[in-house]
């Protein structure tokens, strides 16, 4: 492309900007203390479950929201649970339409992660255990998972008995 001088134009650079960010929801519980806080034999079997979620509030602006759910358990016991929303608000400029939604889905999800571990990692610590320290999380493998569990339920929504 050219300006109309013949000199080619220059792409603006794209932009991702962190405009907020908050916690949504948080919910902790200690179902069994203090008997959970005693020592224990073994250590707690732990399921965590990382969800994304976006919505959009203009042409440029998303709210992107991280969803981290965990469970301990021990011989059968809850130890602790916790419930975490924790959200962010991006403006994105001069992004290509088809590059918005992974930027969107994995980068914008990988910017909060580092601030919804500390804030697991305080309240499991003020709940009496020490602190979880969540392992890194691959956002573009979660978003592959994503993104083929919903071509798989479109097909199967799509598919006509005969």
């Amino acid at each position: 492309m050219t300006n109309g001088n013949g000199a080619p134009t220059e792409q603006a650079p794209a932009q991702l900007n962190v405009l907020a960010q908050y916690t949504k929801d948080l919910s902790f519980e200690n179902p069994n203390a203090p008997g959970s806080l005693a020592p224990q034999q073994q250590q707690p079997a732990i399921n965590i479950q990382i969800n994304v979620g976006a919505n959009n509030l203009s042409e440029s602006e998303f709210e992107v929201t991280l969803s981290v759910e965990g469970k301990a358990e021990n011989a059968g016991k809850v130890m602790f649970s916790f419930d975490l929303a924790y959200a962010g608000v991006f403006r994105i400029v001069n992004v290509p339409k088809e590059n918005l939604h992974p930027l969107v889905m994995i980068e914008c999800p990988r910017l909060l992660f580092p601030f919804a571990r500390e804030i697991i990692a305080t309240a499991v610590r003020d709940g009496g255990f020490p602190p979880l320290m969540l392992d890194p999380v691959d956002f573009v493998g979660l978003y592959r998972q994503n993104m083929e569990r919903q071509a798989a339920a479109q097909a199967a929504s799509g598919a006509k008995p005969s």
